[in-house]
C-alpha cells in the first residue's frame, strides 16, 4: 500500500511543468464546452442509487493497478453495469508522472474509462523507465492506441491551468475525506482500504439491504 509523501510533491508537479518531460507546447488546451480548468466528476453507474463508492486511486500505484485488474471488474459487472451503485474515480497524485497520466486519461471525458484502464493495464509498460523525457513519450503513444490525436494529446498535456486546477480538487478531497493511502474507497461516506472482493462485496450488500 503507498502512503502520501506530502502535498509538496504533486505541487512541484506543476511549478515543474515546462520540465523536458513534457514537450513545450503552445496547443489550444482542450474545451469540451467546458473551461479548461473546470473539473469533471468521472462516474459509472447510476447516480440516483443508494450506494455511491468513490475510488481513490493514483496511476503510478501498482496496488490500484491490481485492484482495477481484479475486484474492479467483478465490481462493474455486479454493481456498476447493473445500477446498483453509483461509482465515483478520484485521482490522486503522489508525483508530477501520476498528474501526467491523469491529464492524459481526462482528455476527453467520455473516453476517461477506457484510456484508464489501459494506463492500469499497461503500467508495467508506460512506467518502466526512471526519465521523464521517456514516460512521457509512452504515455502519448499510449493515448494514440487510445484513440487521441497527436494535437489533443499534446494540448491536454500542455494544459497548465488544468493541472494546477487538479491538484487543487485532489488536495481538496484528500482532507475531506481523510485519504492518506492508495487505492481507498469510500463508501457512503465511510472510508476503507484495499481488500478482497468478497469483503467489499459484503459491505456494499449490507449498505443496499439498508435501503
Amino acid at each position: 500500500m503507498i502512503h502520501f509523501r506530502t502535498l509538496a510533491a504533486a505541487l512541484l508537479a506543476v511549478l515543474a511543468w515546462q520540465a523536458p518531460a513534457i514537450a513545450e507546447s503552445q496547443a489550444e488546451a482542450p474545451t469540451e464546452g467546458e473551461a479548461s480548468t473546470e473539473i469533471v466528476e468521472m462516474a459509472l453507474g447510476n447516480p440516483e442509487a443508494s450506494v455511491t463508492l468513490i475510488e481513490y486511486a493514483s496511476f503510478t500505484c501498482s496496488h490500484c493497478a491490481n485492484f482495477h485488474g481484479s475486484q474492479f471488474k467483478k465490481l462493474k459487472a455486479e454493481y456498476i453495469d447493473t445500477g446498483k451503485i453509483h461509482f465515483i474515480y478520484r485521482d490522486v497524485y503522489f508525483d508530477r508522472i501520476g498528474l501526467w497520466a491523469a491529464m492524459l486519461a481526462r482528455c476527453e471525458s467520455p473516453r476517461f474509462f477506457g484510456v484508464s484502464g489501459l494506463l492500469y493495464e499497461k503500467q508495467g509498460e508506460w512506467l518502466n523507465s526512471r526519465d521523464p523525457v521517456q514516460i512521457a513519450d509512452n504515455l502519448r503513444k499510449l493515448g494514440k492506441v487510445a484513440g487521441l490525436a497527436d494535437d489533443r494529446i499534446e494540448a491536454c498535456l500542455s494544459d497548465a491551468d488544468k493541472a494546477t486546477a487538479l491538484v487543487a480538487w485532489f488536495e481538496e478531497n484528500r482532507e475531506a475525506d481523510g485519504i492518506d493511502s492508495t487505492p481507498s474507497l469510500v463508501i457512503n461516506g465511510t472510508k476503507y482500504t484495499n481488500m478482497a472482493y468478497s469483503d467489499l462485496k459484503a459491505l456494499i450488500d449490507k449498505e443496499l439491504g439498508a435501503e
